[in-house]
């Protein structure tokens, strides 16, 4: 195909010299457009829902079931939870929703998470929006200045999300117990933070950094066996990122909603024994 003279002198990016000028954003002929169009659409709703949640500051615990928005209670008011992770570490002063103070600890992990930066830089940036369509824009410094740079501390919100699904795990424990604090009982609302915690835990240990802080600068897996079978237990489901990324979104967002549904007394939670 005849694509006519070389970019124009100083131009960048597609234009930059040396690069064949096509008259035409791109040659694509199918629907590239539709993949990042759906991840804005899930994003902007999960976004929207959980600022809603965030801020609401109520119906966030019903016996003995708590919101994974809500967990664990870092301010003086919260609702009373027994059991619960309840860590009152910043006292009376804190007027604003609980929620707010733990959130941005998973909401960290996730924003600076590898495929969740591809997913929202292709999705709201068009950065680029698909393969062989180039973005809008005529210079690209990647994640160097700020705030992308900010990106690089996503091993340290590892580490935090690895602490809030810990406790998240405490939740689902102290949900097989019914609302008097007997133990030995289940309902439906123990299965859903059950399948959710799953979901966070197989997403938190699929993660790049947890892979590479598992199995890297080893320079012999024979001498560290044990480190090498968790590094391909982390590598199997590190191939499985994307879907757990989504998955584990929906889960979270569908446990604090059963929890909303509870205790504003939308229905009673079925009991199973």
């Amino acid at each position: 195909m005849a694509t006519g003279t070389t970019g124009p002198a100083g131009g960048t990016g597609t234009n930059a010299p040396g690069r064949a000028r096509i008259q035409a954003r791109h040659l694509r002929t199918d629907r590239w457009w539709l993949s990042p169009a759906v991840t804005v659409a899930i994003l902007s709703a999960f976004i929207v829902y959980s600022t809603w949640r965030a801020f609401a500051n109520d119906d966030y615990f019903a016996e003995p079931y708590v919101s994974p928005f809500y967990s664990p209670c870092l301010a003086s008011k919260c609702d009373s939870m027994p059991m619960s992770a309840n860590a009152p570490l910043f006292g009376d002063w804190w007027g604003l929703s609980p929620a707010l103070l733990i959130l941005i600890f998973p909401l960290g992990f996730r924003l600076t998470c590898y495929y969740y930066r591809k997913a929202y830089y292709r999705g709201f940036w068009a950065s680029p929006s698909a393969c062989a369509v180039p973005e809008p824009r005529g210079r690209y410094s990647g994640e160097t200045r700020f705030p992308l740079i900010m990106q690089n501390i996503h091993r340290y919100f590892f580490y935090f999300a690895t602490v809030v699904a810990v406790i998240l795990s405490w939740d689902v424990l102290i949900a097989f117990r019914d609302e008097h604090g007997a133990w030995g009982h289940m309902g439906l609302g123990t299965l859903v933070l059950l399948a959710n915690v799953l979901l966070i835990w197989a997403y938190t240990l699929s993660c790049h950094s947890c892979r590479h802080i598992v199995g890297g600068k080893l320079k012999h897996f024979s001498k560290h066996p044990v480190r090498y079978r968790f590094w391909g237990f982390v590598s199997r489901l590190n191939g499985r990122h994307m879907e757990l990324a989504w998955a584990s979104l929906f889960s979270v967002a569908l446990a604090d909603l059963y929890v909303y549904l509870v205790a504003s007394n939308a229905f009673d939670d079925p009991r199973f024994f």
